[in-house]
């Protein structure tokens, strides 16, 4: 399901009510590919419920540069939000800075904030697993050869 932020705090509210354990993941996943699919199956695999937080095409273009996303937001959403793994896709405006993400992970208060190991962003997620007592957990290598930026780079080629 495709959620805005406000229904994502709602619904966890609700879930850890229940006593369901929340995993948050976030990212661009512009193209879909092998080390996404395994990263989303391994971060399901680590609680009851996955939250993708997925960033916006501004944010997108802003981390990865001026020919991407190559998919818009709302497109990423809907090929996220039909794997079996992801649970809910939480479409985010754009994120200013640090205090914003962890305004929002202290509203979701997930359980587990699933990572890729050596994630670029890892001491700021650690520091956020902390800050709410959750786990900070490493669930898949990177694969470089199947990145989205590789593989941006020879869809745009052939496109030229």
């Amino acid at each position: 399901m495709i959620i805005k932020i406000d229904k994502a705090i709602e619904i966890s509210n609700k879930l850890r009510k229940q006593r369901k354990s929340i995993v948050v993941a976030g990212g661009c996943f512009d193209i879909l590919h092998v080390g996404h699919v395994r990263f989303l199956k391994n971060a399901k695999d680590q609680g009851e419920v996955l939250f993708i937080l997925l960033e916006n095409d501004e944010k997108v273009r802003k981390l990865k540069g001026k020919n991407r996303p190559i998919n818009s937001q709302k497109d990423r959403a809907e090929i996220l939000a039909s794997l079996k793994y992801v649970d809910y896709v939480v479409l985010l405006p754009y994120m200013k800075s640090d205090g914003d993400y962890d305004k929002l992970i202290n509203q979701i208060r997930p359980d587990v904030l699933a990572t890729t190991k050596n994630d670029p962003a890892i001491m700021h997620k650690k520091r956020q697993a902390e800050m709410i007592n959750a786990e900070m957990k490493e669930v898949v290598e990177r694969i470089r050869e199947k990145s989205t930026t590789i593989l941006g780079k020879i869809i745009l080629k052939k496109n030229k």
